[in-house]
């Protein structure tokens, strides 16, 4: 089986690890902590940048650093992972989930702009499957009004917008670390910002809400959301892996587009001018394809040995999401419905993507002929 992600460790990862096991600090203080953080400062060209437990507290911190809270709403996109609403309920703030850009698949500023009330505290932008959303409009709608824009940017290490890279695109942007990210420590997150003040109160939400100087004095209500020290160590190590492992990924996704080349029955993900795309999952839409046929393909693909997942689902269709909040979104249901994510990693091979793609055009063929149409 092929799986659609796996991670890429070495001998450096491995190494760092068992020295921050043999220093003895395991848990969340310890020298890879501070380096970890470093190195995610230089990738990202921002001034601050602390790494947590993973990227949904990171979302989480993001927004009550920012005040986000009970009575706030905050503008997302239809279509992401389950996290970026989660971290909005986390708050008390109410989510307004907006439509989708055709090309990109990520928020549409339109969209965005028409669902600014005057109790729009934050926007999040998610930088879906490694491309990053459009940053300088949503800039245009969210400084005038100083509505904090936050990116998520859990899939997009790496990218850049104009040469300015992921997390130093928004006021303050999340990454995740998890097992099938382009940079990973098993479990993980970080936050970057160029606000001192807004980075000091999320060193401080992160840790308890203990006092920077002071210990035990907690002056307000914190978490526990630091990373450990095992878990930094990993995360150095690919940080510092992290130029190879970014282009090997790029190839592979180059290897993707031309071997689907130019046809009627796949539709790949845009790239908007100037942008540069974290390569992290390799997603199609079939065209006109219904959510079972979608469905059919991802079993045909199974039953060849390859693994594949479908495009998120829509977050206004989460069961606990009120009826109040369930908005129209169009062009989102159509790539949720017509989208799916094959094998990405940087060990897959060039022979394996043009298998991939062969039993992707035939699974498609059948799954349509089970659907009762023709398609090629």
């Amino acid at each position: 089986m092929i799986p659609v992600s796996e991670p890429d460790l070495s001998d450096l990862e491995r190494k760092y690890l068992l020295d921050a096991f043999d220093s003895g600090w395991i848990s969340s203080r310890g020298h890879y902590i501070e380096r970890a953080e470093q190195g995610l400062r230089a990738v990202t060209h921002s001034p601050y940048a602390l790494v947590c437990s993973n990227g949904t507290t990171a979302l989480h911190l993001a927004l009550l650093a920012a005040g986000v809270g009970p009575g706030a709403e905050v503008v997302i996109p239809s279509l992401t992972y389950v996290a970026t609403l989660n971290a909005v309920y986390y708050v008390g703030a109410t989510p307004v989930i907006v439509d989708v850009d055709e090309a990109t698949w990520c928020i549409d500023v339109m969209a965005a702009a028409r669902a600014i009330t005057d109790r729009t505290k934050a926007i999040i932008a998610v930088d879906l499957y490694g491309h990053p959303a459009d940053y300088a409009g949503l800039r245009e709608i969210a400084d005038p009004r100083s509505i904090t824009l936050i990116a998520d940017a859990a899939e997009s290490l790496g990218a850049s917008v104009d040469g300015v890279p992921a997390g130093s695109l928004a006021d303050v942007s999340t990454f995740s670390f998890f097992g099938n990210k382009v940079i990973t420590s098993g479990e993980g997150g970080a936050i970057t910002t160029s606000d001192a003040e807004l980075n000091d109160r999320i060193a401080q939400l992160r840790n308890q809400g203990n006092h920077p100087t002071e210990r035990y004095k907690h002056t307000e209500v914190g978490y526990n959301y630091r990373m450990t020290n095992l878990s930094a160590a990993i995360l150095t190590a690919q940080l510092e892996r992290a130029p190879q492992l970014l282009e090997r990924r790029r190839a592979v996704v180059d290897r993707y587009k031309a071997a689907i080349g130019s046809v009627d029955w796949a539709t790949v993900q845009g790239v908007a001018p100037g942008a540069i795309a974290t390569p992290w999952m390799f997603s199609v839409r079939l065209a006109g394809a219904s959510r079972e046929t979608r469905d059919t393909v991802i079993r045909l693909l199974a039953e060849r040995d390859i693994e594949s997942r479908p495009v998120f689902p829509l977050m206004q269709d989460m069961p606990f999401v009120p009826a109040t909040q369930r908005t129209s979104t169009p062009i989102a249901e159509q790539i949720s419905r017509e989208g799916i994510s094959l094998p990405t990693f940087p060990s897959l091979q060039s022979t394996q993507i043009d298998r991939i793609v062969d039993a992707l055009r035939e699974s498609t063929r059948e799954a349509f002929a089970i659907g009762g149409s023709a398609h090629e």
